[in-house]
């Protein structure tokens, strides 16, 4: 089923955890492949709007609460435990996900690349919290796929620890 001329399920949402909405989506019909197990990094949703940003295209600020004894702690490195940037980034995607989900598009979500990133600080075990804060700045469909392209923030208990722009994801409808 091809999605370039969906209907909005959602506009707005709040303090909600990911796996909840993207269920209720899911009964509506609207499946978004992201990672699973200790690969789905983005959990709970602060604010999600499908109409927000400065382009009114979208915005979102999801969290992830950091756990100390989670994998990448453990070999990133030894003695000198940080999450790896790499993560941050992938978060900073899978928050995409969530959010062309809610704006009603579904299938197979792809990293598309990244226009620049700065990295200002790191996650470490005795932080709390990660936020993900991204907007949408374009969002183009066609029959095959939908991309966007927003810019985001990494923040870590509140601080601005990453800073990216010219993020691309898409989502291949699929048939």
């Amino acid at each position: 089923m091809t999605n370039t001329s969906q209907s909005t399920p959602v506009k707005t949402v709040a303090d909600v955890a990911v796996h909840t909405l993207l269920g209720e989506l899911a009964e509506q019909g609207i499946k978004i492949q992201l990672p699973e197990d200790e690969l789905a990094l983005v959990k709970n949703i602060r604010h999600l709007d499908v109409d927000g940003g400065e382009a009114e295209k979208g915005e979102i600020t999801i969290e992830m609460p950091v756990d100390e004894d989670s994998w990448f702690f453990k070999c990133h490195f030894p003695g000198d435990p940080i999450m790896p940037g790499c993560l941050g980034i992938e978060g900073m995607w899978q928050s995409m996900g969530v959010l062309l989900a809610a704006k009603g598009y579904h299938g197979k979500l792809r990293a598309l690349g990244i226009g620049d990133v700065k990295f200002l600080g790191e996650v470490r075990p005795h932080h709390k919290v990660v936020s993900f804060k991204l907007t949408i700045d374009k969002c183009k469909a066609n029959r095959k796929m939908v991309m966007a392209v927003a810019r985001g923030t990494v923040e870590v208990d509140g601080e601005e620890i990453y800073v990216a722009d010219k993020l691309k994801v898409g989502v291949i409808f699929e048939e």
